[in-house]
C-alpha cells in the first residue's frame, strides 16, 4: 500500500511539474520585458512598426516562442534571430495571425529578435505580443545609440539580388546586411535607421525629401512627429546625395523642374542645402557626433565635387562635434 501511495504522488509531481514547464504564457506588447528598437508607435495592445531595422526581442528561459503579427500589405520579411544567430526569414501577410519563431529549442536561456529586413514602403506592421513556453528574463540595456540616415544604401536595397539585376522585390532588401545595421551589432548599440531608397536631400525620385520626414515617427503621415528624446543617440550619420548627384543632372525629370525649374542649383545652393539639412539634426541632438557621410557609388568617384559640397558645409557650421567620412567608389554598377 505504501508504494502504491508513493508511486502516485510521484507520479502527480511530475505531471504537475510537465504542466508547469509547458504553460503558455502571453506577453502583451505593451510588457516592459521587451525590447524595441526604432521608431515604434506604441500603445496598450499594438506596436507600429514602420522603418527598415525596427525590431522587437525578447529574453525567456523555456523551449519555444511565438509572435501575434498582422501586415498591412503582406509585402514585409524578417529575419529571426535566436541566440544572437540570424537563422531564418519570415515573410508576413495581412491576415492578423501567430508565427511560431522557434521551437524545441534546449530548455534555458534564449533570446529572439524580430527584425524588419524591409523598407516602410512595405507597409507598417502590427505587433500583438509573445507566446512562449517558458518565463520571461529582463534584457539588459545597451549604453550606445546610433542613429542613420539615408536612401537605398542605408535600407539594404538589392542586397541580396545576387543576380546583379537590381530587383525592387521586397524579398531582396535586407537591412540586417546593411551597412548601417552592421555597425551598429559591431558597437553593440541601439539602432535606428530612418531611410527610404531613392531620397534626397534637396530633390528624390518622388516628391518626398529627407527634411520632410526625417522627423516622423510614421513616415506616411505628415502630422505624425517623433519624440527624439525617446532616442538619445549618440552618433547621427547622415548618407546622403547619392540621388541628388544623380537628379541635379537631369533637367528633364519632373522632379528636378519640380525644384529647380530650368536652372541646375548652383554650388553656394548646394552647400547651404545640406548644412541647412545638419542644422535640423543639431537641433534634434545637441550633444552627438554627427557623421556626414558619403557612399561609394558614383558621388564619390573621381572628380566628383559633392565630396567638397559636404566638407564646405560642415566647416561653415563651425560645430567640433560634426565629422566627415567619404567612402572610395567602388567601380562597379549598381548598387553595393
Amino acid at each position: 500500500m505504501k508504494a502504491k501511495i508513493f508511486f502516485t504522488v510521484v507520479l502527480a509531481l511530475a505531471v504537475i511539474t510537465g504542466c508547469k514547464q509547458h504553460n503558455v504564457l502571453h506577453i502583451g506588447s505593451n510588457s516592459n520585458k521587451i525590447k524595441y528598437q526604432g521608431r515604434i508607435s506604441k500603445t496598450d495592445t499594438v506596436s507600429e512598426m514602420y522603418w527598415a531595422g525596427s525590431s522587437v526581442t525578447i529574453s525567456f528561459k523555456g523551449t519555444s516562442v511565438s509572435a501575434i503579427l498582422q501586415d498591412e500589405k503582406g509585402e514585409n520579411y524578417f529575419n529571426v534571430i535566436i541566440d544572437n544567430d540570424s537563422l531564418w526569414v519570415l515573410k508576413t501577410d495581412n491576415l492578423k495571425k501567430k508565427y511560431m519563431l522557434a521551437d524545441s529549442l534546449p530548455y534555458g536561456e534564449h533570446t529572439v529578435q524580430l527584425f524588419k529586413r524591409t523598407e516602410w514602403t512595405s507597409g507598417k506592421i502590427d505587433f500583438y505580443g509573445f507566446q512562449l513556453i517558458g518565463e520571461m528574463l529582463d534584457i539588459p540595456p545597451k549604453e550606445k545609440y546610433i542613429e542613420f540616415y539615408g536612401n537605398s544604401i542605408t535600407s539594404g536595397y538589392a542586397v541580396e539580388d545576387t543576380l546583379g539585376y537590381e530587383s525592387p522585390k521586397p524579398v531582396f532588401t535586407n537591412n540586417y546586411n546593411s551597412y548601417s545595421a552592421i555597425t551598429a551589432r559591431h558597437f553593440n548599440a541601439n539602432y535606428s535607421c530612418i531611410s527610404r531608397s531613392g531620397i534626397g536631400i534637396m530633390v528624390s525620385w518622388y516628391v518626398q525629401r529627407m527634411p520632410d520626414m526625417y522627423n516622423r515617427q510614421n513616415p506616411t503621415l505628415w502630422g505624425s512627429k517623433w519624440d527624439f528624446s525617446k532616442f538619445p543617440a549618440n552618433i547621427v550619420v547622415v548618407n546622403l546625395f547619392q540621388n541628388d548627384f544623380f537628379l541635379v543632372q537631369k533637367p528633364d525629370h519632373i522632379e528636378f523642374k519640380n525644384r529647380f525649374g530650368e536652372t541646375p542649383p548652383t554650388d553656394a545652393f548646394i552647400i547651404t542645402a545640406y548644412a541647412k539639412f545638419i542644422e535640423k539634426i543639431r537641433t534634434e541632438y545637441p550633444h552627438a557626433k554627427i557623421v556626414c557621410m558619403l557612399g561609394n557609388m558614383d558621388v564619390t568617384k573621381a572628380g566628383s565635387k559633392w565630396p567638397g559640397y559636404v566638407e564646405a558645409a560642415v566647416a561653415s557650421l563651425n560645430d567640433t562635434n560634426m565629422h566627415t567620412l567619404f567612402v572610395p567608389f567602388k567601380n562597379t554598377p549598381g548598387h553595393p
